[in-house]
């Protein structure tokens, strides 16, 4: 029977009470471990889906073998938004679900990749960086496009980059081009791995498609499992409560 995940106590529950925690986490942050080497150990990639409607998260854990990207163990969790739509604090809507799948694991997660944002924040605090604080684990950031920040385009080959870069010129992150001729994705450090490796990591995972294979499969289980959880709603008698 899937439970819906409730809200922790003492979540915040407003913007100044989350900024606070942002603030006090962000110090935290580890950035001068090199991180596992690419290919080796478990990676675990984690996405969520939305249901605004009835006020739902889904988030999906998938386990891959880092050499071979075959799947080792899967695991999803339901929950309630936790948090109202704000931009740079998304991660107070979705971390107590992702943290429920994670929870529901048998096997160490590994190195952890979020679809979403580390380092690459306004607040230089995005969910890769607070669920790394969070559970200890190394964690990378591989996001789809490149929020608030600049860059110059990467040369056009597989694994050429170019900086992600804030207002004041910090670099924040990289674009980096996993595909010949392909859309460039946006690698931030998350913790306790340097940009270095997260790179490295994330060219490994993506060797046949622009999306990490782990982004790839936690896509595509969250997607289905939001809809198995949409159907149990509407036919409590399948299992949801």
């Amino acid at each position: 029977m899937e439970i819906i995940t409730g809200i922790p106590q003492g979540w915040p529950g407003d913007e100044a009470a989350a900024l606070a925690v942002q603030d006090e986490l962000r110090g935290r942050v580890v950035r001068d471990e090199p991180g596992p080497p690419p290919g080796t150990g478990l990676v675990t990639g984690v996405d969520v889906a939305y249901d605004d409607e009835r006020d739902l998260v889904v988030a999906a854990a998938v386990v891959l073998d880092a050499a071979t990207h075959e799947v080792v163990e899967e695991a999803t969790a339901v929950g309630r938004v936790a948090f109202p739509y704000v931009p740079g604090l998304l991660a107070f809507r979705e971390i107590p679900t992702v943290l429920a799948a994670l929870d529901r694991l048998r096997s160490g997660p590994g190195t952890v990749v979020c679809d979403g944002y580390g380092l690459a924040h306004p607040r230089r605090f995005g969910l890769a960086s607070h669920l790394g604080v969070l559970t200890g684990l190394p964690v990378i950031g591989v996001a789809k496009n490149p929020f608030t920040f600049t860059y110059e385009p990467p040369g056009p080959r597989r694994g050429e980059s170019s900086p992600l870069l804030a207002d004041d010129g910090a670099e924040v992150g990289r674009a980096l081009r996993t595909q010949d001729a392909t859309k460039p994705v946006f690698v931030s450090v998350g913790h306790r791995i340097s940009l270095d490796g997260a790179c490295a990591h994330t060219l490994e995972l993506a060797r046949r498609y622009r999306l990490p294979e782990s982004t790839r499969r936690a896509d595509s289980l969250c997607r289905r499992a939001l809809k198995e959880a949409q159907q149990a709603l509407t036919q409590p008698w399948l299992g949801v409560r």
